[in-house]
């Protein structure tokens, strides 16, 4: 037997072979994915900063529009004096009290900024006191946490037990633990039910309303109520700017730490490894704004908290999401 290289003719191969064309497509996996676009499309619309050109602009309309107002606004006032006496008091004594509840308004805006800002500065003391051991910083911190819910009710009791035991604390640490746990447990609750309730909500509406842009306004709108909400049973309860500001500070950190993603790893406790690719495409976005939903919510109590979160009592966004959207889909 002959040995050597053994020679085969392509040219002769008549056996048959698919065309490139018969072959089917690659299934793209992340477009079947849901990424939560409506929560997406809410942060991007609430952390968006204009540039200064059109800044100035709103702001050189703004002040043209008010002052065209206010010049027919007076003529028209003056003028209607001139001709119906009557009438033109009874319209300038509206507009008097026009401009009385709008600087109101104005003081309550300002209040709300200066209780926030109050919620801050207790938050680095503490942490300032702590990260120093220092027992006298962490007594004035307690104080003023004391003082700052001095006139709820429904704290009356954690009160007076922290009144009660702080004597026998004799270092900053246990102090600051005991204020911890005995005022701010049960408002961490509150802060809580507030996030699920949330979460559920986007969730719902996401998943049922199939209107366009209806789920960006509902997921804005409901981010917006739960971030005040949070902020007032902390004690910083704020106006219209304020929860504004107070969003968009929540939202530009969760953009910038990249947060505002989510994947099947986060929503495993509610729906199992693979379930969620078998949803329809409805379910599995209002799922993922429900989840995004529950991490803006634990943001929101990270910044509005007066004390910050010891480690192990850091809220676990997965066991948030776990109770408030478990129920709301079997996992078959």
């Amino acid at each position: 037997m002959a040995r050597g290289p053994v020679l085969f003719d392509l040219e002769a191969d008549t056996a048959p072979r698919p065309a490139v064309t018969e072959a089917p497509p690659v299934p793209d996996v992340l477009q079947s994915v849901p990424q939560g676009q409506a929560m997406q499309a809410a942060a991007k619309l609430a952390t968006g900063k204009p540039s200064r050109l059109m800044r100035w602009f709103w702001r050189l309309l703004a002040t043209l529009v008010g002052a065209f107002v206010s010049i027919a606004t007076w003529n028209f006032v003056t003028d209607l004096m001139t001709r119906t006496p009557l009438l033109g008091w009874v319209l300038a004594g509206l507009l008097i009290a026009f401009v009385v509840v709008l600087l109101l308004l104005s003081m309550r805006e300002l209040a709300a900024f200066s209780r926030l800002a109050r919620l801050d500065g207790l938050r680095h003391a503490a942490g300032e006191a702590r990260a120093q051991n220092d027992l006298g910083a962490a007594r004035a911190v307690t104080d003023r946490l004391v003082n700052l819910y001095k006139g709820r009710e429904e704290t009356r009791w954690a009160r007076d037990r922290l009144a009660e035991l702080r004597g026998d604390q004799l270092d900053a640490e246990g102090l600051l633990a005991l204020a911890d746990a005995e005022l701010l447990g049960p408002l961490d609750k509150a802060a809580k039910r507030e996030v699920e309730a949330a979460a559920r909500q986007v969730a719902l509406v996401t998943a049922l309303v199939p209107l366009a842009l209806a789920d960006v306004a509902a997921a804005l709108t409901a981010n917006l109520r739960m971030i005040r909400r949070i902020a007032e049973i902390y004690g910083g309860r704020s106006g219209f700017f304020g929860s504004w500001r107070l969003t968009r500070v929540v939202l530009s950190h969760l953009v910038a730490t990249g947060a505002v993603a989510v994947g099947d790893d986060l929503l495993e406790p509610i729906l199992g490894g693979t379930l969620l690719a078998k949803l329809s495409r409805r379910f599995g976005e209002g799922l993922v704004n429900g989840a995004l939903t529950a991490r803006v919510g634990v943001a929101a109590m990270e910044v509005c908290r007066p004390l910050p979160f010891a480690d192990e009592k850091r809220p676990k966004i997965r066991r948030i999401i776990k109770e408030a959207l478990g129920g709301l889909f079997s996992k078959g």
